[in-house]
């Protein structure tokens, strides 16, 4: 069922970017789906990494803004689109996924609504494969991620095929991500980096279908966890994970106090101007 589009009711606007290299026919139907969104998104912008086949086309043809980046790899391609975002929340997704039709609208009111959080991540679903793999396939590949990843973060990790983030937040990383490494996950890297400058939420409402091809090919699945097991490296021995932990705790104790002195100060402020009005009168 398609959904009329709804106007922009928060203050947000958002940027929808997708990197690409030669996967069109995906793509034309995330595009689609991205047509159908309950809000559409002020932007989409497509990230061309290289393709040789027609997606640039196909994403000129559906009225996103194709940009080029002619560095390889996932990294520079999403970097490429973070940076050509004009919209203060930045979403994120593959050319291979199907985003509810709520999606947008479900991202865009989280962060109206939670001024505190920084990103956002979503769960997913797969569209294709063995239909009765499917549930219990994605469940054990996003419960694996998150067993492996939380501890090693010390936070919830963020994930490439649905993530949302403030674009003042990408500001503040982007020159800390290693976007010149094609054999980093994206996702993961930013997670890292992220986690340092603000939070990251999961959020459970914010669906997305995604493909099973990674899946199916036992040396690309290999590739896949090679390059996480990478990703998680490059960032030793400052992110080693007791060391990781302990900064946390450090800064989230700064904050605890921080606010204590805030809401101090609120309370002697407001009892100092009662009692003045009360002597006035």
């Amino acid at each position: 069922m398609t959904h009329p589009a709804a106007p922009r009711t928060g203050a947000s606007t958002v940027s929808v970017v997708i990197p690409v290299k030669d996967d069109d026919r995906a793509l034309r139907r995330c595009l689609d789906m991205l047509a159908k969104q309950t809000r559409t998104a002020d932007e989409i912008i497509v990230v061309d990494n290289g393709s040789s086949d027609a997606s640039a086309l196909v994403a000129r043809d559906a009225g996103a803004r194709v940009v080029r980046c002619e560095r390889p790899g996932i990294p520079a391609a999403s970097a490429t689109g973070y940076d050509a975002a004009s919209g203060d929340v930045i979403l994120r997704l593959d050319a291979d996924c199907v985003p509810a039709s709520t999606w947008v609208d479900t991202m865009t009111d989280a962060f109206d609504r939670r001024p505190d959080v920084d990103a956002f991540t979503g769960h997913a679903r797969f569209v294709d494969g063995p239909r009765v793999l499917r549930t219990v396939l994605a469940a054990m590949y996003l419960g694996f991620f998150g067993l492996v990843m939380v501890p090693t973060l010390g936070h919830a990790p963020l994930f490439g095929s649905n993530l949302a983030m403030r674009a003042s937040t990408w500001r503040a990383v982007r020159d800390a991500v290693h976007q010149d490494d094609p054999e980093v996950h994206d996702d993961i890297d930013l997670a890292f980096h992220m986690g340092d400058v603000g939070r990251i939420r999961y959020l459970p409402r914010a669906g997305m279908g995604i493909s099973m091809r990674p899946f199916g090919d036992a040396r690309s699945f290999a590739r896949r966890i090679a390059m996480g097991f990478r990703t998680v490296i490059v960032h030793w021995p400052r992110d080693f994970p007791p060391k990781r932990w302990a900064r946390r705790m450090r800064a989230a104790r700064r904050m605890r106090a921080a606010r204590r002195i805030r809401t101090v100060g609120a309370e002697r402020a407001s009892s100092q101007g009662v009692g003045f009005a009360q002597r006035s009168g």
